[in-house]
């Protein structure tokens, strides 16, 4: 892989499993540091920056639940001091929990939209004044290809997604002035480990399942240096599924 992102600080919300280790992992094989947030589980965030280490990355890990504003901004001050900079944020974390509409409680709708929508916009609004500074800075939203199909059992996941897609067309013209981008991936079905397998995604016209290392690719190339007249834009890694 080319090494474009050298001398780029990356953090990387919900990034000790699936895609978001994955992106992790390409976002450090390109060059950059990497901050590994996990929600909880420090063993989990450590044997990410264990892995980068093992294959000559550099990583640091920061616990911290992106629903709680306090917490998140804690975690940005503290790695910006460590690093010195921030120049990406991957808004990745996100709960997938399944429920229908007429059992679900208002207290499981916004546990999902906390993490999934106020988690980005707290963690934006914390790295903000270092995508500002950098000169380069991104933001890459990891959304959800169910919110552009739609799938029963999911209203507040898929709210969620959406409003992401949202958020990004609308910071991409807020911070377009201060020369960062903004733009939202869409992974299709893919290959990972979860703890409530859903039927939302479809299978792909490929006839296969999409790899993380696909999505986590794709996130590098809008995090670097050859995207950076693209903003706004929403990606599609789902194997041509239809959106």
């Amino acid at each position: 892989m080319s090494r474009e992102l050298v001398g780029r600080v990356a953090l990387v919300t919900g990034a000790g499993r699936n895609i978001g280790r994955a992106i992790a992992r390409a976002l450090a094989a390109g060059g950059a540091t990497v901050i590994v947030n996990v929600r909880s589980n420090q063993a989990e965030a450590d044997e990410v920056v264990h892995a980068i280490e093992r294959d000559g990355g550099k990583a640091i890990s920061q616990v911290a639940d992106v629903a709680d504003e306090a917490a998140v901004g804690r975690m940005v001050a503290d790695a910006a001091k460590q690093l010195g900079r921030i120049d990406y944020l991957v808004n990745n974390a996100s709960l997938r929990n399944e429920r229908h509409f007429d059992q679900m409680s208002f207290a499981e709708w916004r546990e999902v939209l906390g993490v999934t929508l106020d988690g980005a916009f707290h963690c934006a609004k914390a790295c903000l004044p270092h995508l500002k500074a950098s000169g380069a800075g991104a933001i890459v939203n990891i959304g959800g290809l169910s919110a552009h199909t739609g799938a029963a059992g999911r209203p507040h996941v898929i709210a969620a997604k959406a409003g992401l897609v949202g958020l990004t067309r609308a910071l991409a013209h807020d911070l377009a002035p201060h020369g960062v981008t903004v733009n939202c991936v869409i992974p299709g079905l893919i290959d990972t480990v979860r703890s409530s397998p859903s039927a939302a995604h479809q299978e792909s016209p490929l006839g296969r399942r999409g790899k993380p290392e696909e999505v986590a690719a794709t996130v590098c190339f809008l995090a670097g240096p050859g995207a950076r007249y693209i903003t706004g834009q929403t990606v599609h890694v789902s194997g041509g599924a239809a959106a």
